[in-house]
C-alpha cells in the first residue's frame, strides 16, 4: 500500500510510485525542449529524472534498511547527483561563433534532476511546484524576454567604395540609426587618386537586417560599389 508520509519507512511500491511521478513531470519538461529542437529532449530529461529519483530513494532506503550503519547519511548520494549533473549540462552547451547555445537546456537538466530528487524524497507538492515554475520559466518568461529583451546577433557589415574618400562617420551614424550597435571598425583606404576603400564594421543588432534599407541609409556616404553582410564566426 502506498504511503504518502515522507517520514514513514520507504517501501519498493513507494519507490515505484515516485519514479512514475518523476517520469511524468520530466516528460513534460523534456517535451518543451524537444519542441524547440534542442540537443537534450524528452528521453534525456526522463532518464535524468528517473536516475536522480532512484538515487534519492536509495539514499533513504539504505539507512532504514541497515540501522546498524550509525554513520549513514541520506544526503550523501544526493550531493553527488548535484555535482555530477554539471557534466551533462556542459555537454548540452555548444559554442557557435561568438555565442554559446544550450545554456537553457543545461539548466533545465539541472532542475529536472532536482525535481527527481524531490520526488525521491517524498516532497510531492514541492516537486510539482518546482516543475510548474520551471515550465513557466521555459515558456512564459521566454515570450517575455523575446518581447522586451530581444537577443542581439553579431554581424560584419562590409562596405566597398570606389573612391578613397568615404564619409566613415556618416556611415557609422547610418548604421546606428538602423538600430545597430557598433563594436569595432576597420578602414582600408588605397592610396592615390581613383583608389578604392573598404570599411568593415562589427555590429550587434536585434532586428532582421533589411538590405534595401541598409543600402538607402548608406547611399550618401560615398560611391558604394557593393555592401556585404556576414555572420560573425
Amino acid at each position: 500500500m502506498l504511503n504518502f508520509n515522507p517520514t514513514a519507512p520507504l517501501t519498493e511500491l513507494d519507490i515505484a510510485f515516485r519514479l512514475a511521478l518523476s517520469f511524468l513531470v520530466s516528460a513534460i519538461i523534456g517535451a518543451e525542449r524537444s519542441s524547440r529542437r534542442q540537443i537534450a529532449g524528452m528521453r534525456t530529461h526522463i532518464l535524468i529524472a528517473l536516475g536522480s529519483t532512484f538515487l534519492m530513494c536509495l539514499s533513504i532506503w539504505l539507512p532504514q534498511s541497515h540501522p546498524e550503519m550509525k554513520t549513514g547519511d541520506p544526503g550523501r548520494i544526493a550531493a553527488q547527483v548535484v555535482s555530477g549533473i554539471g557534466f551533462l549540462g556542459a555537454g548540452a552547451m555548444i559554442r557557435l561563433g561568438t555565442s554559446v547555445r544550450g545554456l537553457t537546456t543545461a539548466t533545465s537538466l539541472w532542475i529536472t534532476a532536482a525535481i527527481g530528487m524531490g520526488f525521491g524524497a517524498g516532497m510531492f507538492f514541492a516537486s510539482f511546484a518546482a516543475a510548474v515554475f520551471g515550465l513557466l520559466a521555459l515558456r512564459i518568461i521566454d515570450i517575455f524576454e523575446k518581447r522586451f529583451f530581444p537577443q542581439e546577433r553579431t554581424k560584419t557589415i562590409e562596405i566597398f567604395y570606389r573612391g578613397n574618400a568615404p564619409d566613415v562617420d556618416a556611415a557609422l551614424k547610418a548604421l546606428e540609426t538602423l538600430g545597430m550597435r557598433i563594436h569595432t571598425v576597420d578602414i582600408d583606404v588605397a592610396p592615390g587618386a581613383g583608389g578604392a576603400s573598404h570599411v568593415s564594421a562589427l555590429v550587434g543588432l536585434t532586428k532582421h537586417l533589411n538590405v534595401p534599407q541598409l543600402e538607402a541609409a548608406l547611399s550618401g556616404t560615398g560611391d558604394i560599389e557593393r555592401i556585404e553582410s556576414k555572420e560573425k564566426s
